[in-house]
């Protein structure tokens, strides 16, 4: 019998798909890799569906891939040919709200943006948002540590995960759903899942912490002469807001000349500032919030901190200042190729590490468009690299932003993670002895190296 009928004997046919039998939109992930049909693609509707499935695949040595949303950009979720997938979209029940605890389960197939509507119908709130809200998933967003435009307040997913359960390599079903806040009970082994980007264990169900509702936001979009300014706004805001300050957007020169220039975007100001920042700060929309909001804007203004500001009067405004920030989703479809980075920079580095990307891909990407953009306020830039030429050869300049980020103590992935298509660079942000330990704890908990194989780390590392 092989693994397929196996398969479908043991979960039943409704729950396996062959060959043409798997629908287009599993045969790829948002990494632009070419779509691939895996060997099959399972649908569980249950832990013990999955535990059953890993237990069959694990006996045969068998890889499979876990897919979630499949808006990842870096391979983490894109099938190969030789792989099992399994699709979580049918496990994504909210299975429970906790008032008191204030915590939510959740399968790991429900969507952030369920999880966002359904907090806010029990009067709570998810502090956790990005762009892919509809349709990346809660499990994918643990898995893969999802950080987002909020991260400066709420803190990445693994700030907001209670508990974990999950199954293993070889079937067997772990689970730590604890609401308490205090757990010192050993090694700490969801937080260890967490970020795994499913390397160690299949996510099957989270315990979401959630938090009040916080106070309507103020929004402005202001102009900066220069970095350092921008962290300096930032760090006053945070401390004028008493730590209310949600959003801190950046978005350099050479992203608002994009947009212009594609037709996307108006400038804003009567000159083209170093960096266009989006802020919002959760004060509410009394008199008195509006008041401090505007005053200490205005003082910025006047000690030349800031440019230029404007200050959202309505819900209208504040969405049209989200259009800015949000058009960068649409600049791929006008150049004829995109390389996208995401990096971590340390504060004190940013000026420093764009100018030296911008100077490498001055001479490694002539007539090319370099755009910088990302969440200014934790230090995560996004890198768009267009080059004039799509043939043109971006090893080079990859490799001049790779050491510029090791060089600045940085990391080569602030939220997008290793998946396939960072493997071989991993190395300059981790060092041999830490890429030694994650190899044997994988080792350890996926001895054959079955879950996501070829992902995070080299495969049979």
């Amino acid at each position: 019998m092989n693994l397929v009928q196996a398969l479908g004997e043991q979960l039943g046919k409704d729950k396996v798909f062959v060959g043409e039998e798997i629908l287009a939109k599993y045969l790829s992930d948002a990494s632009l890799l070419p779509p691939t049909v895996p060997v099959a693609l399972v649908r569980p509707t249950s832990t013990s569906d999955v535990s059953a499935t890993l237990r069959l695949c694990n006996a045969e040595r068998w890889p499979i891939v876990i897919q979630g949303g499949l808006t990842g950009l870096v391979g983490g979720a894109h099938p190969r040919c030789d792989e099992i997938a399994i699709a979580m979209d049918r496990m994504s029940k909210i299975e429970e709200i906790d008032i008191v605890n204030r915590t939510m389960t959740v399968q790991a197939g429900a969507t952030l943006e369920q999880v966002q509507r359904a907090a806010a119908q029990a009067g709570l709130f998810y502090g956790v948002d990005l762009g892919a809200r509809g349709t990346c998933t809660i499990g994918g967003n643990v898995a893969t540590n999802a950080g987002g435009v909020q991260v400066l307040r709420y803190g990445m997913t693994r700030q907001q995960v209670a508990g974990i359960e999950a199954v293993l390599a070889d079937g067997t079903i772990v689970n730590s759903m604890s609401k308490v806040l205090k757990n010192n009970t050993g090694y700490d082994w969801p937080q260890l899942v967490t970020g795994s980007e499913g390397t160690l264990a299949v996510i099957t169900r989270v315990c979401l912490r959630l938090m009040p509702t916080p106070k309507p936001v103020l929004a402005a979009l202001c102009a900066a002469g220069s970095v350092e300014n921008a962290l300096v706004v930032c760090r006053r805001l945070q401390e004028t807001f008493d730590g209310n300050l949600v959003t801190y957007e950046g978005m350099w020169r050479s992203y608002m000349e994009a947009g212009e220039h594609w037709g996307l975007l108006t400038a804003p100001f009567g000159s083209a500032p170093t960096v266009t920042l989006l802020i919002e700060a959760a004060l509410g929309l009394d008199g008195d919030a509006r008041a401090l909001f505007e005053s200490t804007l205005f003082e910025m203004l006047e000690e030349g901190l800031l440019h230029d500001a404007l200050i959202a009067q309505s819900e209208a405004d504040r969405r049209r200042f989200w259009q800015y920030r949000e058009a960068n989703y649409e600049y791929y479809r006008h150049a004829p190729k995109e390389f996208h980075y995401d990096v971590g920079i340390p504060l004190d580095r940013l000026a420093t590490y764009v100018e030296t990307i911008e100077a490498s891909a001055s001479r490694t990407l002539p007539q090319g468009r370099l755009i910088v953009y990302g969440h200014l306020g934790d230090g995560n830039l996004h890198i768009a690299a267009y080059p004039a030429d799509p043939a043109q050869d971006i090893a080079p300049f990859e490799m001049a932003l790779y050491s510029a980020v090791q060089d600045c103590g940085g990391s080569i992935s602030a939220e997008h993670g290793i998946g396939i298509k960072k493997i071989d660079q991993l190395a300059y942000s981790r060092s041999a002895a830490e890429l030694a330990l994650m190899r044997a704890i994988k080792h350890a908990i996926d001895p054959y190296d079955i879950l996501n194989r070829g992902r995070v780390l080299t495969a049979n590392a």
